[in-house]
């Protein structure tokens, strides 16, 4: 008999495998699903009980063939998949083409790729578990019978190639609604009173912002309360009526699961989800680490727990002792509240071993590999750590019939933050220098006062990451779902970016009007978190997955006879451009691809020109001078080149600026850095940055 046949999703992943496994067991992959509903028909027997009909992927032939010639002759057959329902779903449908005995114990899995997890899990294999296949089973029936319904009407009353899937919907919707809720918003004035005082002999100022009047809270300071309260303070008196001094603690942040790294990753590095998932997706898998071999660096990427594992926490507790001494320790391991109906099936994301320390295995990465995984990395080291304390102080200043309040912090110990950031710690950081010796009875002397006029801000349009978080809080799909649902709405041009934030198209608001009016049930935030509430059931085994389809299909069925019957043509005129199509004379049209707009001629397919749209900068070339424009990869990532290419070659992936570097003279480029504008000079032996946000100095 042949070798032990282990079959893994992944070419990456069987790589890595491989080399633990060694002489004895074959690895192969089946490059992902090999079994699924087919493309030309819904392939639901709605009348038999929702019987899919599955059929070999069409390109898949050769794989399934080359797997059943392998497993004809292997002494034992383990299926590795992914350790989610996904995964369980795939060893699923390979048992079936293998003629494999599904109760057999040929199911392996493992949280992590490493010579010790892989080896474990073949030492322990299971059944395939039939309640996972069936979750798995009843979404995609649910979305097939969504998509292959809803489409055709859309393709009939609207335009051609239209889409509507179950979630997708959901977070068109809401990205709409939010567009709503900023278009109907009437700002609200409102004031404030800021004093910039000093203490006597001291030139070191701070600010106290007015807070009461004769001993009464103001809730709500008006332009009149303003200008009186300037008006007599003027001459006022100032000086510290009472001071409370404390500590303030800041817990560490619980290690990432997959909806807080794919926001943490776009604050910190400009990464969309779909980036973060394909980079955290090759650290798990596996890579060739120098003198190690090809090794898993993160655990599995899709989780919603902040669970640890016992021996994670001890391997980082001895790496802390050693490097930053007991004070840095806390005295039992940090334990974080997951999300309500998290399913906890999966350990946090933290690095599989501690001793590959980001910048020791740096040379072995690629940049985007190193800086999520060294965000990874400095996010579960800090999860392990104590909290960061800070000195707090607050201030009562009285004024006449008026009393201001100063607070300040500063930082006693930097615990956890002494290796990860967190948003807030900008705020704080701001603060030490606000923490002063005041003393009640203390007089104060008044340098300036300043009465300023707000207005309340519309709330902002989601961002990648706040959709997520959105998304997570709302209980809508799982987090293998969040980055194919922003792609998706991408893609399908329902959804714009603009300046990074997602924003609807016309067609995004037809569609979405559409579905509310027709589809209600579809895109109900309420139904859609029931429908995974639902899904969770059949996993546990509590339902079957045809019932949580019949559930669904049954009134949507009634909204779709009824949409056929009463939805009329919507006519979506294109927007007509100012710029000649060069082929045949007509206006071109607006369009919107996979990659954002682009131009295209009117009269397709008679004439199929195209053109991209070009944007241009306020920035000469810094090679010859030209005008630079924005253009985008082959994987859609902007990048910034030369209008005269390719005689000028000029490229950066960093928007360079007019500024110039004062240290060299090269050209500068915006990078974002925690939150913060930072202009940084392009030449990488030089290094010099600034605040780009901050004034300079003239």
């Amino acid at each position: 008999m042949a070798d032990k046949l282990v079959i893994v999703e992944s070419p990456a992943k069987a790589k890595t495998i491989s080399k633990f496994l060694g002489h004895g067991y074959t690895v192969e992959a089946s490059n992902g699903h090999v079994r699924d509903l087919p493309k030309s028909q819904t392939g639901v027997d709605i009348e038999h009980n929702y019987e899919p009909k599955y059929i070999t992927i069409r390109g898949h032939g050769e794989i399934v063939e080359k797997l059943k010639k392998k497993a004809k002759s292997a002494k034992a057959i383990y299926l590795a998949t992914d350790p989610d329902r996904e995964g369980e779903a795939i060893s699923w449908h390979l048992a079936h083409l293998l003629k494999m005995d599904d109760k057999a114990p040929c199911r392996i899995e493992f949280h992590e790729i490493t010579k010790q997890a892989v080896k474990s899990a073949i030492k322990n294999p299971r059944q395939i578990n039939i309640n996972l296949v069936d979750a798995q089973q009843a979404r995609r029936v649910v979305d097939r019978l969504v998509g292959y319904s809803i489409s055709p009407l859309l393709w009939e009353k609207v335009r051609k190639r239209l889409s509507a899937g179950r979630v997708q919907s959901v977070a068109t919707r809401m990205i709409c609604d939010r567009e709503a809720e900023i278009n109907a918003f009437q700002p609200k004035e409102y004031w404030t009173v800021i004093a910039k005082l000093h203490q006597e002999g001291k030139k070191a100022f701070f600010h106290a912002r007015l807070v009461t009047y004769k001993g009464k809270r103001i809730d709500e300071i008006t332009a009149e309360i303003a200008a009186e309260a300037k008006e007599r303070l003027q001459q006022a008196e100032f000086s510290v009526d009472g001071v409370r001094k404390g500590e303030k603690r800041k817990n560490p942040p619980a290690p990432f699961t997959t909806s807080t790294l794919q926001q943490e990753a776009a604050r910190k590095l400009s990464f969309t989800t779909k980036r973060t998932m394909m980079v955290a997706q090759q650290l798990y898998e596996g890579v060739d680490v120098k003198g190690q071999g090809t090794i898993g660096l993160v655990t599995y990427i899709r989780t919603d727990s902040t669970r640890i594992s016992t021996e994670a926490q001890e391997a980082a507790k001895e790496y802390l002792m050693d490097k930053y001494g007991a004070e840095y320790v806390p005295e039992t391991f940090n334990q974080f509240k997951g999300r309500r109906g998290a399913q906890d099936a999966h350990e946090a994301i933290r690095p599989t071993v501690m001793s590959n320390h980001p910048d020791l295995v740096k040379e072995s990465l690629t940049s985007e590999q190193y800086k999520l995984y060294k965000l990874i990395y400095t996010r579960f080291l800090a999860s392990q750590m104590t909290p960061t304390r800070f000195e707090t102080m607050t201030a009562t200043i009285g004024a006449g019939d008026y009393g201001f309040r100063f607070s300040g912090a500063k930082m006693s110990f930097p615990g956890f933050s002494a290796v990860y950031a967190v948003e807030a710690d900008e705020a704080d950081a701001q603060d030490e220098s606000k923490l002063f010796n005041l003393h009640q009875g203390e007089k104060l002397q008044l340098e300036e006062l300043d009465a300023a006029q707000h207005f309340t801000e519309p709330p902002a349009r989601y961002s990648e990451a706040s959709l997520v978080r959105a998304l997570e809080e709302k209980g809508i799909g799982r987090p293998s779902t969040y980055a194919p649902i922003i792609s998706t709405i991408l893609e399908r041009g329902y959804v714009r970016r603009e300046n990074k934030m997602l924003a609807p198209t016309e067609l995004g608001n037809i569609i979405n009007d559409i579905m509310m009016r027709y589809f209600s049930s579809v895109v109900d935030i309420a139904f859609t978190a029931q429908m995974e509430d639902n899904l969770d059931h059949v996993e546990e085994g509590d339902m079957s997955w045809q019932s949580v389809v019949d559930e669904f299909y049954q009134p949507f069925s009634k909204s779709l006879a009824h949409a056929q019957e009463a939805m009329e043509k919507i006519e979506v005129k294109d927007e007509v451009s100012d710029v000649t199509c060069e082929k045949c004379g007509a206006k071109m049209v607006y369009k919107i691809g996979r990659f954002g707009k682009f131009l295209a001629c009117p009269n397709y397919p008679q004439c199929k020109n195209t053109r991209p749209i070009v944007q241009e900068l306020e920035v000469p070339c810094p090679k010859c001078g030209s005008k630079l424009v924005v253009r985008r990869s082959k994987r859609g990532r902007t990048f910034y080149g030369c209008e005269k290419y390719p005689e000028c070659d000029f490229v950066s992936w960093n928007m360079p600026v007019k500024e110039k570097c004062p240290e060299c003279g090269g050209y500068m480029v915006l990078r974002k850095r925690n939150g913060v504008n930072i202009h940084q000079c392009a030449n990488e032996e030089c290094g010099y940055s600034h605040n780009a946000d901050a004034p300079q100095p003239s």
